[in-house]
């Protein structure tokens, strides 16, 4: 029986060919040795629990700047203790705090340094007992209904997964779902997969609401066969925190020998803590 393929590469060279091929040798070379200021790090600079001085605050910047650092992120952590590590504490807003800030942008400015403050109350979210949830850090959710078209729906919808008992509505779509019969057709075709990782049986990958992970520290690929074939337009990613997208490059076949390059996917906005999120990349060029 005739198969079709999917392919997911997870090369661990991210240099893209058109550059090595479009930047001269010697350039390059240039470049590693002296890096432009454009490619110099930033580093999250921790002010831990009020302890902070002016003299920490240049000790801080000017070792950087010899490291050759390019700026920093300021974060706050954690309130003060009692008693504080120094006298006084700075702790978070107060006129000291900001008297800090000030004084660490004119010893960045002095040494060349960029400097951001990181949005961040204690740790790595923004808030506090002043903040309630309609004015807190926020994300979309969204619940689906699938109905037989040409008829009326007249019904409600599920409320979306919500947190401190907040939601609001931002709109309501329906469109017509494109596929081969009854609806979901395509997503419901079970493939064969397989991946060249020893000792995995990768078939887990196609079992609906499956809860384990697929990892691999060495370049690796992953197959999905199907036995017809099947429109892919776009690829959900159960993703953990640190999701690194463009590792992954997709690719296609009609034999399972001779592959072509469908696509290599473009990282998401989101952060460290996103481990709920499932991530929905579209393929421009559906095959």
């Amino acid at each position: 029986m005739r198969k079709y393929f999917l392919m997911l590469l997870m090369p661990a060279c991210l240099l893209s060919r058109s550059y090595a091929q479009k930047s001269p040798v010697d350039t390059l070379r240039q470049h590693f040795l002296s890096p432009p200021a454009s490619a110099q790090p930033w580093v999250f600079w921790y002010w831990m629990q009020g302890a902070v001085s002016k003299e920490g605050i240049t000790a801080d910047l000017e070792a950087m700047k010899e490291e050759g650092i390019g700026g920093a992120y300021l974060m706050p952590i954690k309130d003060t203790v009692s008693p504080p590590y120094i006298q006084p504490p700075a702790r978070q807003l107060s006129k000291t705090w900001w008297q800090m800030v000030r004084f660490a942008e004119q010893e960045a400015k002095r040494l060349g340094l960029h400097l951001a403050i990181h949005l961040s109350d204690g740790f790595a979210l923004g808030g506090g007992p002043w903040i309630t949830p309609e004015l807190s850090m926020q994300k979309i959710n969204w619940s689906q209904v699938q109905v037989d078209g040409n008829r009326l729906f007249n019904d409600t919808l599920p409320l979306p997964p919500s947190n401190e008992n907040y939601y609001r509505d931002i709109a309501v779509f329906a469109f017509r779902e494109r596929g081969e019969g009854t609806a979901g057709t395509a997503n419901e075709a079970v493939p064969v997969v397989s991946t060249n990782k020893p000792g995995i049986n990768a078939q887990f990958l196609a079992a609906k609401n499956n809860k384990t992970s697929f990892s691999s520290s060495e370049p690796c690929w992953i197959q999905y066969a199907y036995d017809k074939p099947v429109t892919c337009r776009t690829i959900i990613i159960h993703a953990t925190n640190n999701y690194q997208a463009q590792r992954l490059l997709i690719e296609a076949s009609d034999d399972g020998r001779q592959f072509h390059r469908i696509a290599r996917l473009e990282a998401p906005r989101h952060g460290w803590q996103d481990t709920d999120a499932d991530v929905t990349h579209t393929i421009a060029s559906a095959t």
